[in-house]
C-alpha cells in the first residue's frame, strides 16, 4: 500500500463493514474522546513520517529509531499503542506484539528516559496571593477567576471537570455546596460523583466566591465558568486549555516564582499536598479528589511531606552545636 492510499484509511472513524452504525457509536464511546483524539494524532504523525497502514514490525522499529532522540519515550509508547489499536480494531494482525518492537521500545526508555514534567503544586500562600489580588479587582473576569481558583483548589477538580460544571449541578446546603459531576476521567460510564466543599471564612471561602460570581454574571442556568469578552459574559464555557493560560497569567501578574510552569493541574496537586501537610487522611484526600487509586494520591501527598518526618532533619536537629 502506498503512502497516498494510507491517508484514505480511516483514523478510528469507520467501523468494520459488518458492524452497523449504532454499534460503531458504542464502540467509539468505549474509549474516551481525549484518548481517541490522541490516537488519531499519533496515527497521523506515523503516516506523515512515511508509514503506511497496515504496517509491519520492521517499519515500526525504523520509526521508533528515527524518533528515539527527538520524542519522549512516553510519547513513543503511546504512538505504538495507537498503531496497535488501529490494527486490532480494523481486523489486521498486530505488528506491535513482535518481541523486537518491545525490545526496541524498552531500550529507548533505558537510554533516553527522563522524569515526567509535572505542573508544580500551588502552595497555600501563593494561592492566597492570587486570590487577594483578584479580590481587589472589580471586573467580571476577576470575580470569575476568584471563583474558579477557589472551587478548583478546594474541589480538587480536573480542568475537564471545571469546564463542564453547570448551575443545575450545584446544590447549596447548610454546610456549603455539593457539586454533582455527571462524568469524569475516572467515571467514563457516567455513574456520577459528588464533590462537597464547605464554607470558609472572610479571607477564603470558595462557596461565597462562587455565589458572588453567579450573582454578578447573572448565571441561573447552564455552564458556570464562561468566557468573558470585553466585560461581557458569553454563554459558552471556557476551555480546559484556557484554564492553563489563566493560571499562568494570574501567577505572572502576582509575580510568583516559576509562573510559566503553572497549569490548571497545579490546583489539584496543590490541594492534595496542602491537605496532607495539614494532616488530612489518605481516604479523605482520595474522596475529595475522587482518586480511585491510592498510589496516585500518595504520590501527591508525598510531595507535601518531604520535609516532615525527614531522616536528615532528625540528624540535623540533634547534632551538637
Amino acid at each position: 500500500m502506498d503512502k497516498q492510499n494510507a491517508h484514505d484509511i480511516s483514523l478510528f472513524q469507520e467501523p468494520l463493514p459488518s458492524i452497523v452504525s449504532m454499534t460503531h457509536t458504542y464502540l467509539q464511546a468505549a474509549t474516551s474522546k481525549n484518548t481517541r483524539i490522541a490516537y488519531q494524532q499519533d496515527i497521523r504523525h506515523f503516516m506523515r513520517w512515511g508509514g503506511v497502514l497496515p504496517t509491519t514490525s520492521d517499519v515500526i522499529i525504523e520509526y521508533l529509531e528515527y524518533y528515539a532522540t527527538q520524542l519522549n519515550p512516553r510519547t513513543l509508547t503511546r504512538r505504538v499503542s495507537a498503531i496497535k489499536n488501529w490494527h486490532v480494531y480494523q481486523g489486521f494482525v498486530d505488528p506491535t506484539t513482535h518481541p523486537l518492537v518491545r525490545k526496541t521500545l524498552k531500550g529507548i526508555k533505558n537510554v533516553h528516559g527522563k522524569p515526567k514534567k509535572k505542573a508544580p503544586a500551588i502552595q497555600m500562600h501563593d494561592l492566597m496571593t492570587m486570590i487577594n489580588c483578584l479580590k481587589e479587582g472589580v471586573e467580571l473576569i476577576d470575580f470569575r477567576n476568584n471563583a474558579l481558583l477557589q472551587i478548583g483548589f478546594f474541589g480538587a477538580f480536573r480542568r475537564s471537570e471545571l469546564c463542564v460544571i453547570k448551575y443545575e449541578d450545584l446544590s447549596f446546603v447548610e454546610y456549603g455546596i455539593e457539586i454533582t459531576i455527571p462524568r469524569s476521567k475516572t467515571d467514563q460510564v457516567g455513574e456520577g460523583q459528588c464533590c462537597a466543599i464547605p464554607y470558609g471564612d472572610e479571607s477564603l471561602c470558595p462557596v461565597s466566591a462562587l455565589k458572588l460570581w453567579c450573582e454578578k454574571a447573572e448565571i441561573k442556568t447552564g455552564y458556570i465558568f464562561r468566557s468573558v469578552f470585553k466585560g461581557t459574559v458569553i454563554a459558552r464555557q471556557i476551555s480546559s486549555q484556557h484554564i492553563n493560560t489563566l493560571m499562568k497569567d494570574m501567577a505572572k501578574a502576582c509575580r510568583l516564582p516559576n509562573a510559566e510552569s503553572y497549569t490548571g493541574h497545579s490546583l489539584r496537586r496543590g490541594f492534595a499536598t496542602t491537605a496532607s501537610q495539614k494532616g488530612a487522611s489518605l481516604s479523605a484526600i482520595m474522596r475529595q479528589g475522587r482518586w480511585k487509586h491510592a498510589d496516585t494520591a500518595l504520590g501527591y501527598m508525598e510531595e507535601g511531606q518531604r520535609f516532615q518526618d525527614n531522616a536528615a532533619s532528625v540528624i540535623l536537629t540533634s547534632s551538637p552545636s
